[in-house]
């Protein structure tokens, strides 16, 4: 994972004046009151989540297709939802271009997940929700893992997780955390 986050360069997911500044280990906006994570936070939810060469990943915040590279480095396929179209085209002609293919796009409202590919293996959300949204839950598979920031705009708690083979569900708090807050019913 270290070698990946190294190898991958992050100014090629930022389009405007801060793109001198990728290499900083900071957030950078990257348009319509969105950013991107800063890469050691990239580094550590994707080995939260811990996907595997066969994992199914439900991405929620394509955003620039930063994290959804790392993602794609690592699992089998990824589904990934973004609010704004022009997001979603930038960030499939990005990771095209990169060499990606086992990426799915769709533009709307990540709240609900995406119930026909359901379920998912994984799940990563790089918006705060207010709550846990339950539709993703559900959509998470046995054994699955989902990695979310949960709280209100601002501060949040990331929390990682876990479905149980009979589908108990359980929540670990990781650390506080800052995120641009969901678009949508669990905004």
């Amino acid at each position: 994972m270290t070698d990946f986050s190294q190898r991958l360069d992050r100014s090629l997911f930022i389009e405007n004046e801060n793109k001198s500044s990728a290499d900083c280990d900071i957030p950078l906006p990257i348009g319509n009151g969105q950013t991107v994570s800063q890469p050691s936070l990239v580094a550590q939810m994707t080995l939260l989540l811990d996907p595997h060469s066969n994992s199914r990943v439900l991405e929620i915040g394509t955003g620039s297709g930063y994290q959804t590279a790392f993602l794609a480095e690592f699992s089998k396929e990824v589904y990934t939802i973004e609010w704004f179209q022009k997001f979603t085209d930038k960030a499939r002609e990005r990771m095209n271009a990169l060499g990606y293919h086992n990426v799915f796009y769709r533009t709307g409202d990540g709240s609900d997940g995406w119930p026909e590919q359901a379920p998912f293996d994984r799940i990563m959300v790089t918006a705060a929700a207010g709550k846990m949204p339950d539709a993703l839950v559900a959509q998470l598979a046995a054994y699955g893992r989902m990695v979310i920031p949960i709280g209100k705009p601002g501060l949040q708690v990331l929390q990682l997780v876990h479905k149980s083979a009979g589908g108990i569900i359980s929540i670990h708090d990781i650390e506080m955390v800052r995120f641009v807050e969901l678009k949508g019913r669990y905004g």
